[in-house]
């Protein structure tokens, strides 16, 4: 992790990388002045900006546009068509925390498949996202822990990574009652658990698959709707997906040197072991007996 502090206007700002891509921009200004900060954000990142104490004000567009944001409110701001320059003004005796996150990252806070997450409708695709909100006393309290903390430098890294993910929770924390997602970008909550659904079931079933028209039935989804949506959450059509994921099992069971080659195949729902060692060589360009001498080896 890394830290930059400016030694302007007494330490009034200050970054801290917790990994790559990943920031805590901290701005006290104790100052009998307004201070102003300017740095470059692209389209990737998504912003959260915290004040805890006094206000402050965000510029855009050279600042023909102008966002204010008052004590113990919370900004999110994330546009994917345009960069998000920062541009904050914080008067005297205010102090303001900010977090960038890249997007991709940030869905993966949200699902295990976060590599493949994207907006769920065309018309949410290229859709900004805004939001302001107040700080509940939860995050109160971590935010002020993260802006008067007294650590050895050894493990401030693990601490503020701890204390920002905390601090995120909370943010979008809801009542234990609500089965919904909490990801603001996943409006299709209950399409979503149908999906995610379907990709249980060809998992569960993978030796012998129901056909798309099964599955839309079973989960109660238009068969387009299942298509569509699965591509969208997943990266791939539901078929494609499985062989992925039974080849995937098939080199795992081989690997434990428990099955042989034909077992293995049955398992994966190949009944001639013919098909499966075509299915294993299109995957990883060898055949299930190459790949087992090379473990040997």
């Amino acid at each position: 992790m890394l830290n930059s502090e400016k030694n302007v206007a007494q330490s009034f700002y200050e970054e801290t990388t917790i990994e790559e891509g990943f920031f805590i921009l901290k701005f006290n200004n104790e100052s009998d002045d307004s201070q102003v900060f300017v740095r470059e954000v692209n389209a990737s990142f998504i912003q959260f900006h915290f004040c805890i104490k006094g206000s402050a004000s965000f510029s855009f567009n050279e600042g023909n546009y102008v966002l204010p944001l008052r004590e113990e409110n919370s900004l999110l701001l994330y546009n994917p068509e345009r960069d998000l320059p920062l541009h904050i003004t914080v008067p005297p005796h205010s102090w303001v925390l900010s977090v960038l996150f890249p997007i991709k990252k940030f869905h993966s806070l949200f699902s295990s498949e976060a590599n493949y997450i994207t907006f769920l409708s065309d018309e949410n695709k290229d859709r900004k996202y805004y939001k302001d909100a107040a700080i509940s006393p939860s995050m109160a309290i971590v935010l002020n822990q993260l802006m008067n903390y007294n650590l050895h430098p050894s493990v401030k890294p693990l601490y503020f990574k701890g204390k920002t993910y905390e601090l995120l929770s909370l943010y979008f924390n809801r009542p234990a009652d609500a089965d919904v997602e909490q990801c603001p970008f996943l409006v299709d909550e209950e399409n979503v658990a149908k999906i995610k659904k379907a990709k249980q079931l060809i998992i569960q079933r993978m030796a012998e698959p129901p056909t798309l028209k099964e599955l839309s039935e079973e989960i109660n989804l238009p068969l387009n709707r299942l298509k569509e949506g699965f591509k969208q959450i997943y990266g791939d059509s539901v078929f494609s997906f499985l062989f992925d994921y039974k080849m995937e099992v098939a080199r795992q069971l081989l690997a434990t040197g428990s099955y042989n080659v034909n077992e293995v195949g049955l398992k994966v729902g190949y009944s001639t072991s013919s098909h499966f060692i075509a299915a294993f060589r299109k995957k990883f360009g060898t055949t299930p007996k190459k790949f087992l001498m090379g473990l040997t080896n």
